[in-house]
């Protein structure tokens, strides 16, 4: 691997851990204030499991998105490099918007706009470099669960 890409992939891997670790910081103090009070859906696993879960996922986003910076500039490659923007904006701002501001409905909203974004990028990776977006199967299914789990709360709460 060329000296350029390995600068490529630790950026592209620091760039969706920063960004985690940054809501995680600024979110973090709700959870054993307000979060802890909120009625919990039976299925919610264990707060310990989030942190991680979203590390390993962020990694494997990470890895898919050099997979595609590192290709030959297109107006594909770009739009898939948009998407992938889109979709880390709606993951970064759900934390703020479930976690500080306590707006459960609104996140949901985030969080259902946060899942077709994964979608959409997953079928724009899967053109560029299909294995990019068989990496991400697990952030969609991790997704999907959060959305149930979000609804649960919003429901019980």
């Amino acid at each position: 691997m060329k000296r350029s890409d390995i600068t490529k992939l630790v950026i592209a891997i620091l760039i969706p851990l920063a960004l985690g670790a940054i809501a995680g910081r600024f979110t973090a103090q709700a959870v054993p204030e307000w979060f802890a009070s909120l009625n919990r859906p039976s299925f919610s696993p264990p707060n310990w499991i989030f942190g991680p879960v979203w590390t390993v996922l962020y990694i494997l986003l990470g890895i898919s998105l050099f997979l595609i910076w590192k290709q030959i500039p297109s107006k594909e490659r770009n739009n898939a490099l948009w998407i992938f923007s889109v979709q880390m904006f709606l993951n970064f701002i759900w934390s703020f918007v479930f976690f500080y501001f306590n707006q459960i409905g609104l996140a949901l909203v985030v969080i259902i706009s946060l899942w077709f974004s994964i979608v959409f990028m997953l079928i724009s990776f899967y053109k560029i470099k299909p294995h990019a977006a068989y990496l991400n199967m697990p952030y969609l299914l991790w997704v999907t669960f959060a959305s149930i789990l979000n609804a649960g709360y919003f429901i019980l709460n």
